[in-house]
């Protein structure tokens, strides 16, 4: 294995109840803005297909995962009102996934272990 860091991505796939997009961009938009504060965040992008959303969102380590979830608990409860994770994965080197299978089990994630590749950037 190359050094690929310690980095976690996660891939979450909401499905919108009928006519709820607008809310769900809404609190998205409160997501975004609130998420910008944290350091450990790489990136954290929404794409739109329908009544599907899906955020692709990036942090330097597991810690960072974390602390972004405990930081966003309370609008993510919010936005839970009016879509359900259709698919949650969550990808990086086997030592950061083993941080996050215990404290993400309740989410029903697939955990998808980083092994080959290259990263053009440093964390």
């Amino acid at each position: 294995m190359s050094d690929l860091g310690t980095s976690c991505t996660l891939v979450l796939c909401f499905k919108v109840a009928e006519g709820k997009m607008d809310a769900f961009k809404e609190g998205a938009k409160q997501l975004v803005e609130r998420t910008k504060s944290e350091s450990p965040c790489i990136f954290y992008l929404y794409s739109f297909n329908g009544d599907i959303a899906q955020v692709r969102e990036a942090y330097a380590d597991a810690a960072g995962v974390l602390s972004h979830i405990e930081h966003v608990t309370d609008l993510l409860e919010e936005t839970l009102k009016i879509c359900e994770i259709a698919r949650l994965e969550v990808h990086g080197p086997d030592s950061e996934l083993a941080k996050l299978r215990e404290p993400l089990k309740g989410l029903n994630p697939e955990f998808y272990s980083l092994e080959l590749g290259f990263r053009n950037y440093t964390v």
